[in-house]
């Protein structure tokens, strides 16, 4: 093996190293500081020369395996790097990196375990888009969780443990539907491999096939909850408003991994199930999808508070991305995954942001700022014809343009990346029923297109309110802001303005990988490659 190669398992061991050497240093917080910084910096580097090394790479062999202990496929753990694994490991480092710059700022002080609970995060992440089976992919989601757990109460608070507690009662019970599934999965398969699953499946005898597809069905249902997809999702608007900014913006990836793991399997095992998703019926995702923007947009529209407000964004931005791989197609998967990684970014620069815009300010104001748009003042008419304008203070108006971007972003308003991502899915959609023959577009896709626009309109309304709210309330006291908070927030949002420039560059990267995904033939090629039989007989034959 080339040192490259050992790449694939160095977003693993460098979070996991990291987290141990903090254990042992427990009590020396400038220490724990300086090594999450660096294997976060580190984790970044890695992900990059993942992403580099995997595109560059020969079209026939665009998954690279990795064997732990040089066992055979079948028989050890492998992990699989290709370009969505890079893809989301690059997005989950970058976002890592701007959340730990916004919490060096203050609000790591606040635990002793913050840095190590942070590092074991992300080590569960990286495990879960490089894992090769859904044994290890499990055991990665409770490393995560586990993590998720600790960051989600870090802070203390009375809202902050009922949300949490919630938030881990409904993951302790998916996760008891994943052990299941996967156990009904290998009682009849006899294996957890994503790529000899679809070897296996064509050989079940019609009796192990109804129990197989009983297995994916509730390990669908777990997958479900991990993408927060309707009705599994009321936990995440509460969870997120309560949490510290930093952990509510690493979180917005938490969601996507569900997403990641239902696209995985899905395309994999596509071509033994019949054409469609082992997981979930013909159109049922798209339903949830649909279902879970339309509960996002009243949820938009109903909530006052800032952070629940991103919070429903976050269901947005799920259930587009449900929406769109429910319908399929290379086309659809590539606009999807763009949609996605903007979304993501902006998503956590929202959250950011609320925390330092609602700093300073008190209920009051918003009553005060509602009524003077609505009636003025006395003061005011007078002071009218002295005064051209008011004064804004240098830091409202950069807190001002940034809101506006995430607004812009959010729901999809030109010309930055939400529009491109989200013009990318509509025209997907109609351009690939118009290949497919058809003289109309079906019923379905309408309700998704206009589910889409509506959720977007409400992204519209409920931004500019909480923007009205929040930038023109009178003599309110100006927050206390440090340029390293700042820096994290622009950091996020240049680099939602960089996929904006080079939208073509990152459009044509996803299409790549959504192609990749829908030949199937690099990944399942890769394993075979390095097992010694994928199709020995199942259990019973």
């Amino acid at each position: 093996m080339s040192f490259g190669d050992h790449l694939i398992i160095a977003p693993i061991v460098i979070p996991l190293l990291a987290g141990g050497l903090m254990l042992l240093f427990d009590g020396r917080r400038w220490l724990s500081t300086a090594i999450n910084v660096l294997a976060t910096a580190a984790l970044l580097a890695v992900s990059i020369a993942l992403l580099v090394m995997i595109n560059l790479s020969d079209p026939g062999a665009l998954a690279k395996p990795y064997l732990l202990g040089n066992w055979p496929a079948n028989f050890g753990i492998i992990l699989i790097v290709d370009r969505l694994a890079a893809l989301m490991l690059v997005l989950t480092a970058a976002i890592a990196c701007a959340s730990l710059l916004f919490a060096l700022a203050s609000s790591h002080q606040l635990g002793r375990f913050f840095h190590p609970l942070f590092q074991f995060l992300l080590m569960g992440l990286s495990g879960a888009f490089l894992t090769g089976d859904l044994f290890n992919l499990f055991v990665f989601f409770e490393v995560l969780l586990a993590a998720s757990y600790g960051l989600a109460l870090y802070g203390s608070g009375r809202a902050r443990v009922s949300a949490s507690l919630h938030y881990i009662v409904i993951n302790l019970a998916a996760s008891s539907l994943f052990l299941i599934g996967v156990s009904l999965i290998y009682g009849t398969a006899g294996t957890l491999s994503m790529a000899a699953l679809a070897e296996r499946i064509p050989l079940l005898d019609p009796s192990e096939r109804r129990l197989f597809e009983m297995g994916a069905a509730i390990l669908g249902i777990a997958f479900l909850v991990k993408a927060a997809g309707w009705p599994l999702c009321f936990w995440l608007p509460s969870l997120y408003a309560a949490a510290t900014a930093p952990v509510a913006a690493l979180f917005a990836v938490l969601t996507k991994v569900g997403a990641y793991v239902i696209l995985r399997l899905g395309s994999i095992t596509a071509e033994a199930a019949g054409g469609g998703s082992i997981f979930f019926a013909e159109g049922w995702l798209v339903a949830l999808g649909v279902a879970t923007m339309f509960f996002a947009a009243i949820g938009l529209l109903a909530v006052q508070d800032m952070r629940r407000l991103a919070g429903y964004n976050v269901l947005v931005s799920s259930g587009t991305v449900l929406a769109a791989i429910g319908l399929g197609g290379a086309g659809l998967i590539g606009a999807a995954l763009f949609y996605l990684v903007s979304s993501t970014l902006s998503l956590a620069a929202f959250f950011l942001l609320v925390e330092l815009v609602e700093r300073g300010r008190t209920p009051a104001d918003d009553v005060l700022a509602v009524t003077l748009e609505v009636y003025g003042t006395d003061e005011e008419r007078l002071e009218e014809r002295d005064h051209v304008g008011v004064a804004i203070p240098a830091l409202m108006a950069v807190l001002g343009l940034a809101f506006l971007a995430c607004a812009l972003l959010l729901s999809g308003l030109p010309p930055l990346a939400g529009f491109i991502a989200k013009f990318a899915i509509l025209n997907s959609l109609f351009a690939q029923r118009s290949l497919g023959g058809g003289e109309t577009v079906p019923w379905r896709d309408w309700i998704v297109v206009v589910v889409l626009i509506v959720s977007s309109l409400a992204t519209v309304i409920a931004t500019m309110r909480a923007g009205t709210r929040a930038f023109w309330s009178v003599d309110r006291e100006l927050p206390h802001v440090r340029g390293a908070e700042l820096g994290a927030v622009g950091l996020l949002l240049f680099l939602c303005a960089t996929i904006t420039v080079q939208a073509g560059a990152v459009v044509t990267f996803t299409q790549a990988t959504a192609n990749a995904l829908e030949l199937r033939r690099p990944y399942t090629g890769a394993v075979r490659l390095h097992s010694e039989d994928l199709r020995a007989p199942v259990p019973g034959q």
